[in-house]
Order: C-alpha cells, then structure tokens, then sequence
C-alpha cells in the first residue's frame, strides 16, 4: 500500500468512526443513564436518512433539510419518551428489548408506507461536490471532510454540553445516583427526556449527513446498529469517551482490515471486542 492510498484509507477510517460514535454516542447515554436497552436505535437513523430525502426533495437544500429533519427528530423523540419509554424505565430489560424490537417493525412499516420500499439517491450538495486530488489516479471527496467535519462540531458540543454546563452536571448526577440526584431537587424525568431526545437527534444526524455516501433503503438502520453495540461494548456503557476511543478504534479495524485481509474482515471487529473485554470486561472507560 503506497502512501496514497493509506491516506485515503485513514481518512475513511476516521470518517467511518466519527460517524459510528454518533450513533453510539446517543445509544450509550440512553442506555447508561436511563437504563433503556434501545434496539430501535438504528432506526432512528433509518428516519434521518429517509427526512432527508424527503426535505431535500421539497427544499432543494441538504442544509434545510438536517435542520428541520432535526427538529422533526427531536420533537418525534420527546413524544416517545413522554408516551411510551418513560413507563418502562423501571421494567425489565426484557421488557425493555420487546418494546423496542417491535418498534423497528412499526418504523419499518411507517417508512414502507410513506417513501415505498425503493432505494433512494440523494444528491451531494454543490458547495461540496469538489475532491482533494492525492495522485494523477487518487482523490478524495470532499463531502467525505464535510461529514467528518459535522460529526468532530457535534462531538464537541456534546462534550461541552456534558462536561461544562450546569445541565450536563445534572445528567451526571441522574447517571451517578439517580435517588440522590432526585433528593437535590434535580426533575430526573426532564433529564430522561433530553438525553432520549439528543439520543434520537444524534442517530438521526447520522443518517442525514451519511444519505449522500450510503444512499437511502430499508433495513439500513439495522446494519447499523450492532456495530453500534460493538462500539458501546468497547467503550463502556455509558461513556462518551470511551464511546469515541472505541468508535475511532472500530473505523480504522474495519476500514483496513478489509483493504488488508479481506477473507477475514468480517470478523476482525468482535476479535477486537473480545481482545477488549478481555483486557477490560467492563471496557475502555467505565461510566
């Protein structure tokens, strides 16, 4: 591999992981703080990707279309978690499991009805339809850095959010001690509704900035979603760093390992679990 192509496969890495941490960033907090085994996860960013298309059809703008697919998003996921999540927050993870895998045949159903069962293109915007030349033969997309872009601003928002704001402060208390935090005056069931609706926003940006890349179909959500747990799982439950070490970890396993041992690729991500979880049963970071 010369060095031209190693450059482009460290950038798709990296990409492949900032996107990966998006998804498992909303997934991990939902699951660490609120107790939520959430495998409608992936749906969520199934929906992201099909408001994008839909919005950019009426819009004509991928920009108008992240942020309204947004806002959809996040009012979509406070109406869940008023009328369905919060009612299962002290059930059993079983209970737990059973809701929300049926939740992916109602989403898959909804989006059959809505936007058919056809694949989908959406186009790369304009702005963004240009590519890094690395050799006479090698170039790199640069709607590729706009997505990596997008994912390190959300990223460090929600490190900002988390870790410097009074708000942030309160989930950490909900996430710590949820009865303790609730004897301090803190309104856990608040708490619960932001993070499930910044959960549901981040999966669902996800899947907008990724229609252009990956194109827009059924079932994309759950392709998702188990490297969604695998990255969880590396990390640590509940951790949003350690959801990020382990995303970039992931991206760069899975990217090279199908340019270098592709007979194999397909495996080299849950070795990289068990090796893990091996070294650190409770993973990289523990909440």
């Amino acid at each position: 591999m010369d060095l031209a192509n190693f450059l482009i496969q460290l950038l798709n890495s990296a990409q492949y992981g900032l996107l990966l941490f998006m998804l498992a960033a909303g997934l991990t907090l939902i699951f660490g703080i609120m107790g939520v085994v959430n495998l409608a996860h992936g749906s969520f960013y199934m929906l992201g990707a099909y408001l994008a298309y839909w919005l950019m059809g009426l819009s004509g703008s991928l920009t108008v279309a992240i942020i309204g697919g947004t806002l959809l998003m996040v009012l979509f996921g406070l109406l869940l978690e008023k009328y369905l999540f919060r009612y299962f927050y002290e059930r059993d993870h079983l209970d737990q499991v059973l809701l929300t895998f049926g939740l992916i045949y109602i989403f898959e159903e909804l989006r059959s009805i809505l936007w058919g069962d056809d694949v989908h293109g959406v186009a790369v915007p304009a702005l963004w339809e240009w590519s890094i030349q690395l050799t006479d033969n090698l170039s790199y997309p640069g709607y590729r850095l706009f997505m990596s872009g997008v994912c390190i601003v959300f990223a460090l928002a929600l490190y900002f959010l988390i870790s410097k704001t009074k708000i942030g402060m309160k989930i950490r208390a909900g996430a710590f001690n949820r009865d303790m935090a609730e004897s301090l005056g803190i309104n856990i069931g608040r708490i619960h509704a932001l993070v499930f609706a910044i959960g549901i926003a981040l999966a669902s940006i996800a899947g907008m900035v990724a229609a252009p890349v990956s194109s827009v179909y059924p079932n994309m959500g759950s392709q998702v979603l188990i490297m969604c747990f695998v990255v969880v799982v590396i990390g640590g439950i509940g951790s949003v760093r350690g959801a990020l070490i382990a995303a970039m970890l992931v991206g760069l396993v899975d990217t090279f390992g199908k340019v270098l041992l592709p007979q194999v690729s397909g495996m080299l991500v849950y070795v990289l679990m068990a090796l893990v979880l091996l070294w650190k049963p409770e993973g990289l970071l523990k909440q």
